[in-house]
C-alpha cells in the first residue's frame, strides 16, 4: 500500500501561502501538515488559529494539526473550529493523556499522539487503542531542515509490534528529515504517514516530489 503523504506547510513560502496550498491540493498528496509551535514546549515560533483558519479556506485536503505547545487542551477546540481534521498533541506535554484524547475524539476529530525522540514507544501501551495516529519525531521538535535521527527505524519497529500486541489500528506517521533516500526504509519498517518539508519545498518540483514519496518503490 501506498504511503500517505502529508507536505508540511512549516517550510512553504508564506508570502504565497495560497499558491502553496493550491499545489498541495492539486498533486497526490493525502494531508496537509500544519506544526504549530509556541515558543515555550520548542525553541521556535510557527504561526497560530488564524493562519490555520486561512489555510483551511483553500485546502481541499485534512489538515494535520500538530500541536507543539504547553497545555494543548485549553486550544483543542480552537483549532478544531479553525479547520482541523486531525489533531496531535504531545506525550509529554499531556499529563492527562487519555483525557486530552477524549477530547479531541469527542469533537469528532482524529487524535494523534507525537513522541520525542528519546520517549520510548512503551509509553504509549495503555492508551494505543485509543489514538488513530502515532507521530514518531524523527528529529528534535522545533526547527525544519534537521538530520535525520536514524534510531528512528528501531523505534518505529517496536511501535509495530506494541500495535499488533494491542489490535491497535494507530497509523505511524514519521515527522522530520524525510526524503526520498530514506523513506523506504521509512515504511519498509512500518511506518505508513510521511510528513516531508523541506524535501518538498524546496525540490524544483514540489508536486513531482510529492508523487515519487507516494509512489516509491
Amino acid at each position: 500500500m501506498n504511503p500517505l503523504i502529508a507536505p508540511s506547510i512549516l517550510a512553504a513560502d508564506f508570502a504565497n501561502l495560497q499558491k502553496e496550498v493550491e499545489m498541495i491540493n492539486n498533486s497526490v498528496a493525502d494531508l496537509i501538515h500544519v506544526d504549530i509551535m509556541d515558543g515555550v514546549f520548542v525553541p521556535n515560533i510557527s504561526f497560530g488559529l488564524p493562519v490555520v483558519e486561512a489555510v483551511n479556506r483553500h485546502a481541499k485536503k485534512p489538515l494535520d494539526v500538530h500541536l507543539m505547545i504547553v497545555e494543548p487542551d485549553k486550544y483543542l477546540e480552537a483549532f478544531h473550529k479553525a479547520g482541523a481534521a486531525q489533531i496531535t498533541v504531545h506525550i509529554e506535554a499531556c499529563p492527562h493523556l487519555h483525557r486530552t484524547i477524549q477530547a479531541i475524539k469527542a469533537m469528532d476529530c482524529k487524535a494523534g499522539v507525537a513522541l520525542n525522540p528519546h520517549t520510548p514507544v512503551r509509553s504509549l501501551q495503555d492508551i494505543i487503542r485509543e489514538v488513530d495516529t502515532v507521530l514518531i519525531m524523527s528529529v528534535n521538535p522545533g526547527f525544519g531542515g534537521q538530520e535525520f535521527i536514524e534510531n528512528t527505524y528501531k523505534k518505529i519497529q517496536a511501535l509495530s509490534q506494541l500495535i499488533v500486541e494491542t489490535g491497535s489500528h494507530a497509523k505511524i506517521e514519521i515527522d522530520g528529515g524525510v526524503s526520498l533516500s530514506n523513506a523506504k526504509k521509512l515504511l519498509d519498517a512500518g511506518a505508513n504517514v510521511l510528513v516531508a518539508g523541506n524535501f518538498v519545498f524546496s525540490s524544483e518540483n514540489p508536486t513531482e516530489t510529492i508523487n515519487k514519496l507516494k509512489f516509491i518503490v
